[in-house]
């Protein structure tokens, strides 16, 4: 079996992972093993609205066969709560007093019924990781979601969790829950974490993109302790005619990985998906496992009359209303309250695998950098991984800053993963490996060129000129290690002492992130000296410019 369920007694546990599981075990506690009982429960809990919109093919899903999709809502929370984390190891956290708060919050969930969940994360038998959820009654549609969104137990998965390979010295994931937790301490809740453990609580955590990302956290962590990297990105194969190309899209939430992940191209390219969100690759051979079969989305993204939507299971924080045949519909379009979400079958993707063999031809950083053109292509491993390290958006428009805080300084997110609870430098010594061993690297910029818009199609064209081995790439002026492809209207021209400035910026907005890596979170992120090498060398390139280029 992959993970451990049952320690011996000379197995010394943690002193959180022991106050949770023990919660497991009490007499207030039942088991709430498939999809299709947690959908009965979750149809009768209060508040849920049930829509007259049919599950697709149910049955391939554990759920009955006249299932519709349920809505359950909120109220003012709409998303995840990153203030709200707390790690284990990490300075401020003192152990005594959340081990306290969390005893005191499983304690007052006596009197209440308790449903035990479980699951899986990781679809194949290279990486498995067994979950357990314990969450309160009247909660019942955060249990189906997350029943649906990893992998239910059933015979099949039973049998490759068994014969899957053992991780040496890894336990269980296991979380308890309580969303309708308070504490004075902690207003906007509290999400906790022992990672070396795989232990987490979730306190007064409604969302349901809480215990998403909550038991993902815990899965990477363990696939990073384990020789995999860690991925919060799409990854996809293009099944050409003379040869197969595999691209892994990392980037934040609006960056577009979801869409390039599942864009079909007009029926151009035969392709497979392995997932959109939460995969491994592995270090030694370049494999890849998807964690989870489902897919989160924003329902924005897709109109209520949109074929896409004949494959949501359940949806959180949207709007209903009844069509003109008098049923009971989701209104995708976000009218509610912006971030509405739906968990989507594994069915989405007609050529969905859980792995793939093949190592990655190309990884692409999606970013939002104002001062970068379509596409720059990357050589050299260290600043290939380290601008992953530096990957960046732009701030929106309705953030409200302090004065004296740029509004075009950029905001970094290592590798798009805001759900690390290991060193910085482990993702970056991995993705360095990769680079090494051949593949490719590119930043897309999915958001704006200095004002001018850069549209999907634009980035689905660069991605097709990639893959089909005809994107022509030059060196970009005197930097060694930066290509870039010609693109109509989207001129990078450094005799422009506006955009040189801006571009000189952006670049010392990264050499700035590293540098505080040596401190922030205790110095637990410090990156290797390379990778700050890396960015300054493109700085220096940057000041020994020519006063006079020619545009390209």
């Amino acid at each position: 079996m992959s993970t451990i369920e049952r320690f011996e007694k000379k197995e010394i546990l943690s002193r959180i992972r022991t106050t949770v599981e023990t919660a497991f075990y009490r007499n207030n506690v039942v088991r709430l093993d498939t999809p299709s009982e947690a959908y009965r429960l979750a149809k009768e809990s209060p508040g849920t609205i049930v829509t007259d919109m049919p599950i697709y093919q149910p049955e391939k899903l554990g759920l009955p066969q006249d299932a519709t999709v349920l809505l359950f809502n909120d109220g003012a929370v709409k998303g995840r709560c990153a203030a709200a984390r707390r790690i284990v190891g990490e300075p401020g956290v003192e152990l005594d007093d959340y081990a306290a708060k969390i005893r005191e919050a499983i304690y007052d969930t006596r009197y209440r019924k308790m449903y035990h969940c479980q699951a899986y994360a990781g679809l194949h038998e290279d990486f498995m990781v067994k979950l357990h959820l314990l969450i309160p009654e009247n909660h019942e549609n955060i249990a189906l979601s997350w029943l649906l969104n990893f992998q239910y137990i059933n015979e099949f998965y039973y049998n490759m969790y068994e014969n899957s390979t053992k991780l040496e010295n890894e336990g269980d994931i296991y979380i308890f829950s309580d969303p309708d937790w308070k504490h004075p301490d902690h207003p906007l809740g509290l999400t906790f974490f022992d990672p070396e453990h795989n232990v987490a609580a979730l306190l007064g955590m409604r969302y349901f993109g809480e215990h998403k990302k909550g038991t993902l956290t815990l899965a990477w962590g363990t696939a990073n302790r384990n020789g995999y990297a860690c991925c919060h990105g799409g990854l996809k194969r293009y099944n050409l005619e003379d040869k197969n190309y595999v691209v892994a899209v990392f980037g934040l939430s609006g960056s577009g990985k979801s869409t390039i992940t599942h864009a079909k191209h007009g029926g151009k390219y035969d392709v497979t998906v392995l997932h959109d969100d939460a995969f491994i690759i592995n270090v030694e051979d370049g494999s890849s496992i998807a964690l989870e079969p489902a897919y989160f989305d924003k329902t924005q993204d897709y109109p209520m009359a949109s074929e896409d939507n004949k494959y949501i299971l359940t949806a959180q924080n949207t709007g209903a209303t009844v069509d003109q045949d008098g049923n009971v519909v989701l209104v995708t379009e976000d009218i509610r309250n912006g971030n509405g979400r739906a968990v989507k079958s594994k069915l989405w993707s007609p050529n969905r695998v859980d792995k793939i063999e093949e190592k990655a031809d190309a990884v692409f950083w999606l970013m939002k950098d104002p001062t970068l053109p379509p596409v720059v292509k990357i050589n050299g491993s260290s600043l290939a991984s380290a601008m992953g390290a530096t990957l960046a958006t732009k701030r929106t428009s309705a953030e409200r800053l302090p004065e004296g805080v740029d509004p075009n300084a950029l905001v970094v997110e290592p590798y798009a993963n805001p759900f690390r609870t290991y060193p910085l430098k482990d993702d970056y010594m991995k993705f360095k490996a990769l680079f090494d061993t051949g593949i490719d690297c590119y930043i897309l910029n999915t958001g704006e060129f200095m004002g001018k818009n850069i549209t999907p199609a634009v980035t689905l064209g660069v991605i097709e000129a990639i893959i089909e081995g005809r994107a022509e790439f030059k060196q970009w002026a005197n930097f060694s290690d930066l290509e870039i492809m010609e693109i109509e209207g989207y001129e990078p021209d450094f005799t422009d002492e506006n955009y040189l400035k801006q571009f000189k910026a952006r670049m010392e907005d990264r050499v700035a992130f590293i540098e505080s890596r040596k401190t922030e979170r205790g110095g637990l992120d410090q990156l290797p000296e390379d990778a700050l090498e890396a960015i300054k060398k493109v700085v220096t390139e940057i000041e020994n410019l020519d006063e006079v280029i020619d545009p390209l």
